[in-house]
């Protein structure tokens, strides 16, 4: 796998690309700041970036940014974005194209190497990783009247699980219960957010988009 990484601090830059390279993924090119990444992205044309939501010159949201517009050039472009803080709007731009290959993480889990290997590589084969504290928050203000009222409380227990980017197999595992459970659950999901009827991956997608969007 070869990836980018657009990060203008520059610890965690470095950080980045030694965890990267202790697990054989290559860093074929750093950048730190918003036009150095473009150029980085064209140059190189990388299997996943990750990237910063905030970079140099204004440090606001140029690297959400630069990330949405590769995805444009290349559809479903796999991006792994890391901010400082719970920002859910940057998570739901992300996802609008329906498309998988995004994640969305808070740099705190970067010390957890583990659990931030596997979301590179969730991310890179096309899955969807939301931090858990991104999915906390939307359920702390999910408004009355929508959608998720259609779920049963396991049901939304599992699709929280999903936009962590769990696959069904590990929800299984984390509900202790069993994975043709998990599968009857998504189903039900599916069924009650009007999703059709598609790729199961796509649908996931979706309803991970609906989870934030309603």
């Amino acid at each position: 796998m070869r990836v980018v990484i657009g990060e203008d601090h520059a610890l965690l830059r470095d950080g980045l690309a030694r965890i990267l390279r202790a697990h054989d993924i290559e860093v074929v090119a750093t950048a730190d700041n918003a036009p150095s990444l473009v150029r980085a992205l064209r140059e190189h044309a990388p299997d996943l970036a990750i990237v910063d939501v905030r970079m140099p010159p204004t440090l606001t949201d140029e690297g959400l940014r630069v990330a949405i517009d590769a995805r444009r050039e290349r559809p479903a472009f796999p991006v792994l974005v890391l901010s400082q803080y719970v920002e859910n709007l940057y998570a739901r731009e992300l996802l609008e194209d329906g498309a998988g290959g995004v994640g969305y993480l808070l740099k705190d889990r970067v010390s957890d190497v583990g659990a931030f290997i596997q979301a590179v590589h969730q991310v890179a084969t096309g899955g969807t990783v939301l931090d858990p504290e991104v999915v906390r928050h939307l359920i702390a203000r999910r408004p009355q009247g929508s959608r998720m009222e259609r779920l049963t409380d396991r049901e939304r227990e599992v699709l929280g699980l999903m936009a962590q980017g769990r696959s069904n197999a590990a929800i299984a595992a984390a509900l202790f219960v069993t994975e043709k459970a998990i599968s009857k659950h998504t189903n039900a999901i599916f069924s009650k957010l009007d999703l059709p009827v598609s790729a199961d991956d796509n649908r996931r997608v979706l309803a991970v988009l609906a989870y934030l969007n309603d």
